[in-house]
């Protein structure tokens, strides 16, 4: 099975979750960050990032994050274009996918949401400054 099948096979999972924290929004950025590529829209790529810094650093919901991309989208001409990392983070939707469904791998969602935007932080330096600071000028969210 291939990265965008793999990708599919969770999305089923996390479409159909009960939780209202609405997982699905995290797997799709961490996975649009990872797999991002020059020819990835800016906006994809920036929205991606931002839905990561707000669950990883600031403990928002997926539906938090969806929400605030709802808000922003208004402004994609405005949206830095993030710089591309070569290492994405060490865990993939293969390793989500090898977690038990329920606990383990809603938790394993979260670690590979971790492991990406850890990725984007250390190889570009200003990604988390870029991040935060749109989103102070936009939502004012220190």
């Amino acid at each position: 099975m291939n990265s965008r099948q793999q990708f599919d096979e969770l999305s089923y999972y996390t479409l159909t979750h009960p939780s209202p924290a609405f997982l699905h929004q995290l797997a799709v950025d961490a996975h649009t960050a990872q797999t991002a590529d020059e020819s990835s829209k800016t906006i994809a790529i920036f929205f991606a990032l931002m839905g990561l810094y707000l669950v990883v650093e600031r403990g928002w919901t997926g539906r938090q994050v969806q929400l605030a991309h709802m808000r922003l989208a208004p402004r994609k001409s405005q949206l830095p274009r993030p710089l591309l990392p070569a290492d994405r983070g060490t865990m993939t939707v293969t390793d989500v996918l090898a977690a038990t469904p329920g606990e383990v791998r809603d938790r394993a969602i979260h670690a590979w949401c971790e492991s990406v935007w850890q990725a984007f932080c250390t190889g570009a330096p200003t990604t988390r400054e870029v991040v935060a600071g749109f989103l102070k000028t936009s939502l004012d969210i220190e």
